[in-house]
């Protein structure tokens, strides 16, 4: 999960393998593959790194196992 912030300030976790897409509006609209959307604080780029970091993560852990 990678953490985000609602434009009220309110960080909440999304699961990033369920982004279907990124917009800026100039807000980031995350679209979910359930079709569900979020706005975010965070920019494009900044989720992007964040959801490669999580998947560097989980395939070091599947090396471990």
């Amino acid at each position: 999960m990678i953490e985000v912030t609602r434009l009220n300030g309110e960080t909440f976790y999304i699961n990033p393998h369920q982004i279907e897409y990124l917009e800026r509006t100039p807000d980031t609209i995350i679209t979910f593959a359930s079709g569900r959307k979020s706005v975010v604080k965070n920019s494009i780029d900044e989720i992007r790194q964040k959801t490669i970091e999580y998947r560097r993560k989980l395939a070091a852990m599947g090396q471990e196992l």
